[in-house]
């Protein structure tokens, strides 16, 4: 037991097993338990005997929070109610069904774009629910979501991990907002990581299919032959290197085609995959391709479909594989990927320029930053103020040249 008033630091750095108790008079303490866990009780006397009541988990429920429901609770057994029965009948209220429902309510808005956002429900949907939908939240042990996870753990192994995550995020909202109390039963430190193989060890990562850098002006000709909005999209995205999503959600007031150094594509930090605000830098055949697009007087997207809309997030994938299919009909083999031997895919684009500047000299981080990845540490990002815009549109200039076939295959970079 340790004694006196307790200090938000001293609750994030505790360490040591045991209870101490704030002394704010409201029975308020904080339980560690030996696997690291903190929870807040409050220990409160109802109609003659000692009740025990959970406020949650230490790193949900801060402790002015804690200390604010401990007083309305001793305040509540002031005035004759009982906070106990109150909690254990909302905790038999709430299904896990329910908890996704109304954490999904509040979580949506969050999330990026679209399909991340049908991802999240998808995936509970699919493999949680079924398990899990009917059971009372409080009920919900370790070996249920075993039962949700042993399935798939060893054949789709990221699908399984970002699910696990998910249930963690669901059954932590129930608990914060009273539904249930104790350890969550989906965390993975100290928990199922004694009990599944780390994901490390047990998945192999398979790049995106990507067409084979010596047959791309082959390719390129193809799609430029090919007509429809799709096909339009697609070839922005393989000058650009842009992703998918990138392309599809993009909007004419993105687009300034008359800036002083250059066409240029802001796209927002709000559909960007890293969260940060990425410059792109739009090449002669890029500008064209724009140019020749009609503005549609009832939808803000660029590349627009049929009904008016956003194209969907397949029509890209088509394009590419209805070209793979005539290839193949006509006798020939397509675009393979010289690895794996599979169709290549747009994604796989972006695998086909990294060959592209790696094979031609071009510097790593200029590559990198070219296809909106991470580089270096924080400190270093911090304190890096160019995003190098003017050198990456030159690579991209260089790009469009290989793609349409106006530079050699072997050319090499002698000064980037």
């Amino acid at each position: 037991m340790a004694h006196g008033r307790l200090t938000t630091a001293f609750v994030r750095s505790v360490k040591e097993p045991g209870k101490y108790h704030d002394r704010s008079g409201f029975g308020l303490f904080l339980r560690v338990d030996p696997g690291g866990s903190k929870f807040w009780i409050q220990r409160l006397t109802i109609d003659g005997r000692k009740h025990e009541l959970g406020l949650g988990s230490s790193s949900f429920v801060k402790l002015a929070e804690a200390r604010d429901k401990a007083y309305e609770h001793k305040r509540a057994v002031l005035r004759g109610d009982n906070p106990l029965a109150a909690k254990q009948a909302r905790k038999a209220t709430l299904t896990f069904k329910q908890a996704v429902n109304r954490y999904l309510k509040h979580k949506e808005k969050e999330f990026s774009n679209d399909k991340h956002r049908k991802q999240w429900r998808t995936t509970l949907e699919t493999y949680a629910i079924p398990v899990l939908g009917n059971k009372q939240v409080q009920t919900i042990g370790m070996r249920d979501i075993l039962r949700v996870l042993e399935p798939i753990w060893q054949t789709k192994t990221e699908t399984a991990t970002r699910l696990r995550g998910r249930i963690e995020s669901v059954l932590s909202w129930a608990t914060v907002s009273g539904y249930r109390e104790g350890d969550n039963p989906a965390r993975w430190k100290g928990n199922l990581a004694e009990l599944l193989p780390k994901p490390t060890k047990i998945t192999k990562v398979e790049n995106h299919p990507a067409v084979a850098l010596g047959e791309l002006p082959d390719w390129w000709g193809n799609l430029s032959q090919r007509d429809g909005m799709a096909a339009k999209a697609l070839q922005f995205l393989a000058l650009t290197l842009a992703r998918s999503g990138e392309v599809r959600g993009l909007t004419w007031d993105e687009l300034d085609l008359k800036a002083p150094d250059g066409p240029l594509w802001t796209i927002p930090a709000g559909r960007m995959k890293a969260g940060n605000e990425h410059r792109v830098p739009l090449s002669e055949v890029a500008e064209e391709l724009l140019k020749s697009i009609p503005e549609h007087e009832d939808c803000p997207y660029v590349f627009f479909s049929i009904k008016g809309g956003k194209l969907s997030d397949m029509s890209l994938s088509s394009v590419m594989r209805r070209m793979q299919e005539s290839e193949m009909k006509a006798g020939n083999r397509g675009w393979l990927d010289p690895r794996s031997k599979r169709p290549a895919v747009p994604h796989g684009l972006r695998s086909s320029f990294r060959d592209w500047t790696a094979e031609r000299g071009y510097e790593r981080d200029l590559a990198e930053i070219s296809l909106a990845h991470k580089v270096g540490s924080d400190v270093e990002r911090a304190y890096r103020r160019s995003d190098m815009l003017e050198r990456r549109r030159q690579v991209l200039r260089d790009w469009e040249q290989f793609l349409t076939g106006e530079m050699l295959p072997e050319a090499q970079v002698e000064d980037t």
